[in-house]
């Protein structure tokens, strides 16, 4: 069974013999799911008035150890972007009232930002449905398949991202 990554790779055999397209046979799958996984996602998060950045942000707080309070940077390396754009997600969700910022207590240079009551229900509320999105996803593959990729995808992330142990 060919797939639309198989025709593209059969016709640049055709018209550069000479070039191992191979890796195309990943990345360009890889892009594809990462477009089709996205769109899945995001009517997710669509039914819960959210969208991908603030859902990172409240589930991040979520399963941050009780009393659910980061700071903004550690939100940052947890989000892996920069303080712009994590202060644009903040003040979203604040004004939202899905989020509270606060002077730390230890450090009254640093602030503290914690779910608010509403904001711990909106994530409890959408992670399931995240959740059975994801595995609705995931379903065209059997469990050793799905340990096969994981393990697949940790290596090469860990190539990329230069944390090989």
């Amino acid at each position: 069974m060919a797939d639309h990554v198989d025709r593209v790779l059969e016709q640049w055999g055709r018209q550069r013999p000479d070039l191992d397209v191979s890796p195309m046979a990943v990345i360009g799958r890889l892009g594809r799911l990462h477009r089709l996984v996205d769109a899945q996602l995001g009517q997710t998060f669509a039914k819960h008035g959210l969208d991908r950045s603030s859902f990172d942000v409240l589930a991040t707080l979520r399963r941050s150890e009780p009393p659910h309070r980061l700071t903004p940077a550690e939100l940052m390396r947890s989000a892996m972007v920069t303080s712009g754009a994590i202060t644009q997600r903040l003040d979203r969700l604040e004004a939202r009232g899905l989020v509270a910022r606060a002077p730390s207590a230890s450090d009254g240079r640093s602030v503290q930002v914690s779910l608010t009551d509403e904001g711990r229900a909106l994530i409890d509320q959408a992670l399931p449905d995240h959740i059975a999105t994801e595995a609705g996803l995931l379903a065209g593959l059997t469990a050793p398949q799905r340990d096969h990729l994981v393990d697949a995808l940790r290596t090469l992330l860990e190539s990329l991202e230069g944390t090989a142990r």
